[in-house]
């Protein structure tokens, strides 16, 4: 049985959480990824397939059409704000004001491609880019409180993890904000608004297969955590063999959901 940690957001309860994930994680093989893409060929989509946590806790009901606005935007200002402290020690504002004057630039010298952060950031109001800037900047400090109770090395997520499933059209995403190096392995942690609701367990599986897939050794973490700063709660799964295969199968069956869902609207 897959089984969910739960602990309240504490700097204490994300050390222990982090301290006593299990050293023992599973190990996906090249097997492993092909019985995975044999899966997701046998559900053809009509176009190319992207699935995500979201998708898994929405039962593979297809998300509305994504638009850029203060609150989609905040997480990557606010991550990439982030990084830059460590090499150029700063308030989070300026950093963020950094962040969001590179995206401008990029924009101007044309590097911004249509439907991009920075091509979105260069079309908008100068009071709309003061509301993305607190937006960023609430997040930026957000993640840092989460961050207070860990006391090894971490780092701020460049990007989020990716994998594509081999014959499949189908690109698999995990979400992704710490990672926490040990000496045992690794920690994911992804944190949320809101609070989590009953599929937060199959959601956090989700980007746990993902991140287990994407590794260059096919290693899992040794635990992934969510954390709901506006909850004040804390969940992980452990990177168990069980676990992955209940996330792959948990995207599996999202597929095929989505699936359904496009034959009924085209009929």
């Amino acid at each position: 049985m897959s089984l969910l940690v739960q602990r309240r957001l504490t700097s204490g309860h994300v050390a222990d959480l982090i301290a006593h994930a299990p050293q023992d994680v599973a190990q996906v093989s090249d097997d492993h990824r092909a019985s995975l893409a044999s899966r997701f060929r046998a559900v053809p989509p009509s176009e190319h397939r992207r699935l995500d946590a979201w998708m898994v806790e929405q039962a593979g009901r297809p998300p509305g059409p994504f638009a850029w606005s203060p609150a989609t935007a905040r997480r990557i200002l606010g991550n990439n704000a982030l990084r830059r402290l460590p090499s150029v020690p700063d308030t989070i504002l300026n950093a963020v004001r950094d962040e969001l004057a590179d995206q401008l630039l990029r924009a101007a010298r044309g590097y911004a491609r249509p439907g991009s952060l920075g091509h979105w950031l260069a079309g908008v109001a100068h009071p709309v880019l003061g509301l993305i800037t607190g937006e960023a900047v609430n997040w930026a400090t957000q993640v840092l409180e989460c961050a207070q109770g860990i006391d090894v090395e971490y780092r701020v997520a460049s990007s989020d993890v990716y994998f594509d499933v081999a014959g499949a059209r189908t690109t698999l995403r995990g979400r992704r904000d710490l990672i926490i190096t040990t000496d045992t392995g690794r920690v994911v942690v992804r944190i949320r608004s809101g609070q989590p609701g009953k599929s937060a367990g199959p959601g956090l599986r989700s980007d746990l297969v993902v991140e287990t897939l994407a590794h260059p050794d096919g290693l899992a973490p040794r635990r992934y955590l969510g954390l709901w700063p506006d909850a004040g709660l804390a969940l992980g799964v452990d990177g168990t063999m069980e676990n992955v295969r209940a996330g792959a199968r948990d995207f599996v069956r999202a597929a095929v959901a989505q699936r359904r869902h496009g034959l009924v609207r085209a009929a």
